[in-house]
């Protein structure tokens, strides 16, 4: 990598770029990323496809464009929808997700949306994430990985607002396509092509079918940032070296030696704030679930599904709206390809089917890891706990830990479990098992005194926490409305400074 590094930095130079040796907020606004913008190839006929990303706010049953909160079962869109997981901002306590989680919008809007996330402290100088926090949001990656190799990944995440622009630097056509070779399939992710090389595979000798996955799985996929001690400080790592499956992810995320608590998970994203648990936050692993689904395993790529065939005058191209084929204006012509036999309203009801299924399964799991979680708060805190069972509630800590690991391999995975129904299903039933265990083995390291306090329906023993933000966590009223809330520490009061591209203080 380090090679491929030097080498694309001397082409750079050879062109009339400049190399930075520090990363500072001068030397970013001084990287030319314009040459990337999708506007210079308006004249293409998927040039216009792609601009339906900009209009579309259509929702499907479990999903769909409209950018709602993902926990509010309140509130009517656009501000919350009836299908929502409403313990999310309680299973990611102490987690910056736990300030904003929302469906998101097209991926032209992304680059705008990261820019305005609650996640990124925008009350402060420093932005509490990387840079490496824009890596599936724009087509500016390339640029700056030339630019500032490694650095770059743990940059200063607010240095790059000003230097990028909406309309230019979205999520485009250069993501996926080399613009130097005849507009090719390409992978520009630096992670994927590393996470390739390690299965012992290399993308440019893939089949165009195969491609039409992997440029996918550039961003659609399960990561974490290498701390610096085992990798490159802020880089996003894919954890496939054990597999793809969550099992094999979550032992290659435990891989490490026991701490000294006797706690055996390695790789920790966060402690959760009531339970005092080391947690792994999933990101996106769609690519990850569909790889073995019934539909990866007969040869249909990602871009059969969502970039169906369509006419554009006397051409007929990929689609370049990236959605759901069960959007209305798309008319589930994507599955009408394979299933030309079903008619359109037996499809959609077959995929909502599975969707049901999964979303019943996917909300009991919530409700047991939060179970969970209440369990080892009351195990912990309960007077005179002796010795040995302090290892008996690190035990349960463990499996707190694999039981939401595995409920938010699901839940963060965006088709309601439809990639994947069997394996969504099976997931979901392990992570129901593991927090189960765990609340059993946190009541039996108090001698079974803490059971009757658990003894009741999961909304009176923890209600969902329906609001919580940066700006509310200044508030001490706020920390003082809801009991999992007075675990957090009170933020100084402060005013926004950065929002969007701008700083507004």
């Amino acid at each position: 990598m380090k090679k491929l590094i030097a080498l694309m930095a001397m082409l750079l130079l050879a062109a009339g770029s400049v190399a930075f040796a520090e990363v500072t907020y001068e030397a970013v606004q001084k990287v030319d990323v314009s040459h990337q913008s999708s506007l210079k190839f308006k004249n293409l006929p998927q040039y216009q496809s792609y601009q339906k990303n900009n209009e579309d706010t259509q929702m499907t049953e479990y999903g769909g464009s409209v950018p709602h909160r993902k926990h509010d079962d309140f509130s009517p869109l656009p501000k919350g929808y009836r299908h929502a997981q409403p313990y999310l901002k309680n299973l990611w306590l102490g987690y910056p997700f736990s300030y904003q989680y929302d469906r998101a919008r097209g991926h032209t809007y992304a680059i705008d949306d990261v820019f305005k996330i609650d996640r990124i402290n925008r009350y402060s100088e420093k932005a509490g994430l990387p840079a490496t926090c824009i890596n599936c949001k724009t087509n500016t990656i390339p640029d700056y990985v030339n630019a500032f190799g490694d650095a770059f990944w743990s940059s200063e995440f607010h240095n790059y607002r000003p230097a990028h622009d909406g309309k230019m630097n979205s999520i485009g056509c250069t993501n996926c396509h080399d613009q130097e070779n005849n507009f090719r399939l390409a992978i520009t992710s630096f992670p994927l092509d590393e996470a390739l090389k390690r299965q012992g595979k290399d993308w440019r000798e893939a089949s165009r079918d195969e491609m039409r996955s992997l440029v996918c799985a550039q961003c659609h996929v399960e990561y974490y940032f290498e701390t610096g001690v085992h990798g490159v400080a802020a880089k996003p790592h894919f954890p496939w070296d054990n597999g793809m499956n969550p099992d094999d992810m979550y032992e290659f995320y435990s891989n490490g030696e026991p701490t000294p608590d006797g706690f055996k998970g390695a790789f920790v994203d966060w402690t959760h704030a009531v339970s005092k648990t080391p947690m792994l936050k999933t990101q996106h692993p769609e690519y990850e679930m569909y790889s073995d689904s019934i539909h990866g395993a007969n040869g249909v790529s990602c871009a059969d599904c969502h970039m169906p065939r369509i006419k554009s005058g006397p051409a007929t191209i990929s689609s370049h709206h990236w959605t759901s084929p069960l959007k209305d204006d798309v008319g589930m012509s994507a599955c009408m390809g394979c299933h030309g036999d079903k008619t359109p309203e037996f499809m959609k009801g077959r995929v909502e089917y599975h969707q049901e299924k999964v979303w019943k399964q996917l909300n009991i799991a919530q409700e047991k890891s939060v179970r969970a979680h209440e369990a080892v708060r009351l195990a912990m805190e309960y007077p005179n706990l002796a010795l040995p069972n302090e290892t008996i509630i690190n035990e349960a800590r463990e499996l707190v830990r694999k039981g939401q690991w595995f409920w938010d391999y699901v839940s963060a995975e965006n088709s309601a479990g439809f990639h994947n129904p069997s394996k969504a299903l099976e997931t979901l039933a392990l992570s129901q098992q593991y927090s189960d265990q765990a609340t059993q083995l946190a009541i039996r390291a108090t001698d079974y005194a803490i059971a009757k306090d658990l003894d009741k329906p999961i909304n009176e023993l923890v209600p969902p926490i329906k609001e919580h933000s940066r700006k509310l966590q200044q508030s001490q009223a706020h920390l003082d409305s809801h009991p999992w809330l007075g675990y957090l520490p009170l933020l100084p009061e402060a005013e926004l400074i950065w929002n969007g591209y701008e700083r507004v203080k």
